[in-house]
């Protein structure tokens, strides 16, 4: 069992420098995956979220990707050398034609308009691709790492709340057969022929027809036995989970209408009550 909420972190190296994932994921009823990612990586986002989508199957994650390079790599001075030439070559004609005297110096060429630009550095990010990738993965282990150890405290919880109710069901269990005794010993309603026995009554029966509700309680007790067996599971689980205590709630409900014997009445709200602890607690499950 996995919780959806945990974080991952990791780093790889690449020329002049680094390139780091950092993935937060959190409670959703659908897988929700929003990728950031340096617009050098646009063409390597399906294949992350590709890669995502393999390890998880609900939760919103935020995933951002990162590139950092030493500084002055990530641009680059280049020169219009055929500008320059031209420039020089113009000068050279005017300083020939007008018999102007002096040399042409840097000083000179380095005051000329475009003749040095800075640009950035394109990057092949298919030959990063890989980087990208170990990255990605080794942050995914550890996201999953964390999603576990948070998913094992919820487990334990679970684990007693279901414990609760089994014991809850048995009670239940001994609670109608005590309500059955107990209205086999009523005394025939006024009026009633003497000749006729309690169990004989229209009323008592018909009191009797409606405490019957060993089939619910076998459906209870089968329902909380696969509840305990699936939290023991490690693939998702929380959809199955949420529909066994729908489940479990109709039982208890039909129990509780059936049979109105304070009691029963009782040990029907402490078992929806934990229900609901365990749907709290589903709400974070994978």
């Amino acid at each position: 069992m996995k919780s959806m909420t945990g974080y991952g972190e990791a780093t790889q190296h690449i020329k002049n420098g680094k390139v780091s994932v950092q993935i937060r994921s959190v409670n959703h009823r659908h897988l929700d995956l929003q990728v950031r990612a340096p617009r050098e990586y646009l063409s390597l986002e399906e294949d992350i979220r590709k890669l995502v989508r393999q390890k998880i199957s609900r939760g919103r994650i935020d995933l951002f990707v990162n590139r950092y390079v030493a500084k002055g790599q990530s641009r680059k001075l280049e020169m219009d050398e055929a500008l320059v030439g031209q420039y020089i070559a113009g000068v050279s004609q005017l300083k020939k034609k007008f018999k102007l005297s002096g040399e042409i110096g840097v000083s000179l060429l380095s005051t000329i308009p475009d003749v040095f630009h800075v640009r950035e550095v394109e990057i092949d990010a298919a030959s990063e691709r890989q980087t990208v990738i170990k990255a990605l993965t080794a942050a995914l282990k550890k996201l999953e790492q964390s999603r576990q150890r948070e998913g094992a405290h919820l487990c334990a919880d679970m684990q007693s709340q279901v414990r609760h109710l089994r014991e809850i069901a048995s009670g239940l269990d001994a609670r109608a057969t005590e309500n059955g005794l107990r209205l086999q010993k009523s005394p025939a309603p006024e009026g009633a022929s003497a000749e006729r026995s309690d169990k004989e009554s229209p009323e008592i029966a018909n009191v009797m027809f409606k405490g019957d509700i060993n089939e619910e309680l076998v459906r209870l007790k089968t329902h909380v036995v696969a509840l305990a067996k699936t939290l023991g599971e490690r693939e998702p689980v929380g959809k199955r989970i949420d529909f066994m205590l729908q489940e479990v709630n109709r039982e208890l409900n039909t129990i509780s209408s059936k049979v109105p014997y304070l009691p029963v009445t009782q040990l029907v709200l402490q078992g929806k009550e934990r229900v609901e602890k365990i749907r709290e607690q589903t709400q974070n499950i994978e």
